[in-house]
């Protein structure tokens, strides 16, 4: 178990996944020179607010959440930082601290179970082909840049980071990939993101009839 600083956001950081901040409120702000100063590399968790709004406190949040790594801080005016993070690991939220001054909790590790049966490698292969429709269906209404519509070069070769990359990519909002996040392992989590494509991809269909 350890103690994290955390920001909640309105979004969902996966393992993998890059996360650039603007870094305004004072809190905040307080938590990043935190970061710097006492841990090597600095980090923080990150997790979904699931209900309230991300400025100024009273938000509800979720219990899965992901630590963030701070590759690149850039100084902005009035004491404002633009910060690049990296996914790297998933964890479970034990206990919320007071927030004084910004948000505390209480986590634990939560590595993904080997759950892969033999037939994997495929799945992942048809997962990643309905993916890479999905979003060209949502670059024809202008959902997604078209230039990034079959842009599926960066997924990984590890298969627990392979299934996280299509979450990120897929065109679907924060509380699927919450869902997919949440899954125990990767097998689950290709199904939990094929059931997910289903509807989206007959709610894209919908929308360009």
């Amino acid at each position: 178990m350890s103690r994290l600083p955390m920001f909640p956001l309105g979004t969902v950081l996966l393992p993998g996944g890059l996360l650039p901040l603007h870094v305004f409120e004072p809190r905040y702000r307080q938590m990043l020179d935190d970061c710097l100063i006492r841990s090597d590399p600095p980090e923080f968790g990150q997790v979904l607010i699931t209900h309230g709004r991300e400025a100024g406190g009273g938000d509800q949040r979720a219990l899965v959440g992901t630590v963030a790594q701070v590759l690149q801080v850039e100084p902005l005016d009035d004491g404002r930082s633009a910060l690049l993070a990296v996914g790297t690991r998933r964890i479970r939220i034990t206990e919320w601290l007071p927030d004084d001054p910004y948000p505390v909790a209480e986590t634990d590790d939560w590595p993904d179970e080997n759950d892969m049966a033999t037939d994997f490698d495929d799945r992942l292969a048809a997962t990643m082909t309905r993916v890479r429709a999905a979003r060209d269906l949502a670059a024809q209404l202008a959902d997604i840049a078209a230039a990034d519509a079959a842009e599926l070069a960066d997924v990984s070769d590890d298969p627990v980071l392979a299934t996280y990359h299509l979450a990120a990519l897929a065109p679907i909002g924060p509380a699927d990939q919450y869902k997919l996040l949440s899954a125990t392992g990767p097998s689950e989590r290709l199904q939990r993101l094929e059931t997910i494509l289903d509807d989206v991809e007959a709610m894209l269909k919908f929308r360009l009839s």
